[in-house]
């Protein structure tokens, strides 16, 4: 394995498209990294370690601008949200003051025009909207307006407390969101100098826990259920999204201790790949009827403790693990979609998202 230390592994200039930029959790989140952390990713599919980018308190997942040197981060357990400026190589400096935000802060996600940036609060279940500047600065915070009433569930004879939890900007401008807590996905309008402003939700299963959300070319939108191990499809219809497929999301069933983690498309978008913490496996599953179905083909052991975060980048696929402290990469077979045996590992801190630069 390549070593987890703050020194980089290969010195000189790093490509910013070969640059992958890592979130984790440090002390204050019961982690072991220094802040967000960066990996070059080579040809062959390996990943290098480079370093600390810069030191960040608890940055468990970031975002990246659309077109400038800008990356975005929570402080999970600080409440905040900050804008960072690359600057050198793979090094990243704060730019301006953190801003404020709600109760385990636990995602960020930019809009594809630059104009604002979304965070989603696992704690309180608030869903906050930062504009932007033309230089990639925040300039303004908007709660999402209506707030949500952090107790009202879909269910009459439970309070159950919101836990908004991801953000996917859709291909019409709209925000979903999931709201774990509610069994809900939210779809949010964006108004200038307003922020979000509550378009229609779509309810899910009683107790499934809506996760994390990939976007299907086709528009449809891909959710996996953190707590029943389900993938569910939702499309949309004249503009209104409608719950059109639930099913399984691995092949073998849910595990005692099992809870759901990330869902992404392959290159071609024929395949989904779902994490699983607990029995830690990625499922591959098969993307059917025109992005309306999806149907879990093979299980595999995810090559680590606890995978939080997968990306998949060209033909390969790189599996976070949270308390084993590695990433792990597979090659992924072009005709089938499905992953071989581990291929590379590399050791960095208590990874919890994989994001690339560009």
């Amino acid at each position: 394995m390549t070593p987890a230390s703050g020194t980089p592994a290969t010195e000189g200039q790093v490509p910013h498209t070969a640059i992958i930029w890592t979130g984790a959790y440090t002390p204050d989140g019961g982690g072991r990294a220094e802040g967000i952390g960066a990996l070059r990713a080579n040809a062959d599919g390996s990943l290098e370690w480079l370093g600390t980018a810069v030191a960040a308190q608890s940055p468990s997942f970031v975002a990246v601008h659309p077109t400038l040197p800008v990356v975005y981060a929570v402080a999970e357990q600080r409440r905040m949200v900050q804008a960072y400026r690359h600057v050198d190589n793979h090094r990243l400096e704060p730019m301006g003051t953190p801003w404020p935000a709600g109760e385990a802060t636990c995602h960020v996600a930019v809009d594809p025009q630059g104009r604002f940036v979304t965070a989603t609060c696992w704690g309180d279940g608030q869903v906050l909207l930062y504009e932007l500047d033309a230089d990639g600065g925040i300039t303004e915070r908007f709660p999402a307006s209506p707030s949500v009433d952090p107790h009202a569930a879909h269910s009459p004879d439970e309070r159950r407390q919101s836990r908004a939890h991801t953000s996917l900007m859709l291909h019409d401008g709209r925000v979903m969101t999931t709201d774990l807590g509610h069994d809900t996905l939210r779809i949010w309008t964006y108004k200038p100098g307003t922020g979000l402003v509550a378009d229609h939700e779509v309810v899910l299963p009683f107790g499934s826990g809506p996760r994390h959300l990939t976007l299907h070319s086709g528009g449809n939108v891909f959710v996996v259920s953190e707590y029943s191990i389900e993938v569910f499809v939702v499309r949309p219809d004249a503009g209104i999204f409608e719950l059109v497929f639930r099913g399984p999301a691995t092949l073998g069933g849910a595990k005692d201790g099992d809870s759901a983690a990330e869902i992404c498309l392959g290159p071609e978008g024929t395949f989904a790949y779902a994490g699983v913490r607990g029995s830690n496996r990625i499922s591959v599953l098969e993307v059917g009827s025109n992005g309306s179905e999806l149907l879990p083909v093979q299980d595999l052991d995810s090559g680590g403790d606890w995978p939080r975060h997968h990306l998949v980048r060209g033909p390969w696929l790189h599996v976070a693990h949270e308390r084993s402290d590695n990433v792990a990469t597979f090659a992924l077979d072009p005709g089938t979609g499905l992953p071989g045996p581990v291929v590379h590992n590399v050791e960095t801190p208590s990874p919890t998202a994989l994001v690339p630069n560009g």
